[in-house]
């Protein structure tokens, strides 16, 4: 009977210390760990966010930049810290699906990461050389499959988001055309806009300007709705891929078994940050597209994360894609 009220006691106690705890969060400064070097997009991303959710939770949030395979170690550093709020990380669907699926790591990335929010998604846009006769995405789609094996795709990489799009692309429609691999996205458009390949898919905020320039064609948005920063671009439901959504959206985490209270207000952190004005413009000004107030949710973040697994692993099993 005395080691049962002892136990009674102790739970007692360590409810009462997480309680204070969470009611207290944060006392201290938060990192927010960054899977690429500074200066990138997320990097970006997550110093305009990180510093607008420092002043909602009374507390500085700095930046730490881990580099290296493919954001994996990142998100190892992440895995292993305490779960008490103070160590977030922030990635992607490169980062948090792709890699996984494409080399060995040594963590469940749904299982070992509690989700904070959702923060915002890029689409791509499917783009070609500017000889290209097509006009429309079903012309383009035509003009492949007459010339089947002959029309180049660029991609960033083996395992990047154009390469799982090029692959979509041939095992939803049945066109064969070559996949050529670039050191990153960048080369691969300068290449369709000097004409040596015809097409890539690229990130809507690094191809939107080159379209509107008229450097590329813009054939559709892989995305369900039109682009604000680029309204006369069809959708993919629109232009003749119904469902051929690819984008790269961003999210932050914590580590598993955070305490609900801390996951909470670090959320409506993060809630704040996106309804700021300030913040929104500057995040539409690299391109992103802010997700709605109900995809900010954790619970919303948690989804969204499963099925772009569900949907992308088989995907790349079955094409056998490896990291480089």
């Amino acid at each position: 009977m005395a080691f049962i009220r002892s136990v009674v006691a102790f739970c007692v106690l360590t409810a009462t210390a997480f309680s204070s705890f969470s009611q207290n969060f944060p006392t201290r400064t938060i990192k927010l760990i960054v899977p690429f070097a500074a200066g990138g997009p997320t990097d970006t991303i997550a110093r305009i966010v990180g510093e607008r959710m420092g002043r909602s939770l009374g507390q500085q949030v700095v930046i730490e930049n881990i580099t290296g395979a493919g954001g994996s170690i990142a998100v190892s550093k992440l895995v292993i810290a305490p779960p008490d709020g103070y160590t977030l990380g922030i990635g992607h669907i490169g980062t948090h699906v792709i890699v996984e699926a494409i080399q060995p790591v040594q963590f469940d990335v749904l299982k070992d990461l509690a989700p904070v929010g959702m923060l915002c998604t890029n689409p791509q846009l499917l783009i070609a050389k500017n000889a290209t006769p097509a006009t429309n995405l079903k012309e383009f789609m035509a003009y492949i499959k007459a010339n089947e094996n002959k029309v180049a795709a660029g991609t960033g990489g083996a395992g990047t988001p154009a390469h799982l799009s090029s692959v979509y692309l041939q095992q939803k429609t049945g066109a064969k055309f070559e996949i050529v691999h670039y050191r990153g996205a960048a080369p691969a458009t300068q290449d369709v806009i000097a004409g040596n390949i015809d097409m890539n898919f690229d990130q809507a905020a690094n191809s939107i300007p080159q379209y509107k320039a008229g450097k590329v064609k813009a054939f559709a948005v892989t995305a369900p709705k039109r682009l604000t920063a680029a309204p006369d671009v069809p959708t993919v439901d629109e232009a003749g891929l119904p469902g051929f959504y690819m984008a790269v959206w961003h999210g932050i985490w914590a580590p598993k078994a955070t305490p609900a209270a801390v996951i909470a207000k670090l959320n409506q952190s993060v809630v704040d940050a996106l309804a700021d004005p300030a913040v929104r413009k500057r995040l539409e000004d690299l391109g992103q597209e802010i997700v709605t107030p109900e995809q900010q949710t954790p619970a919303a973040l948690g989804a969204h994360h499963k099925a772009e697994i569900e949907k992308w692993w088989p995907l790349i099993k079955t094409a056998g894609i490896k990291a480089n």
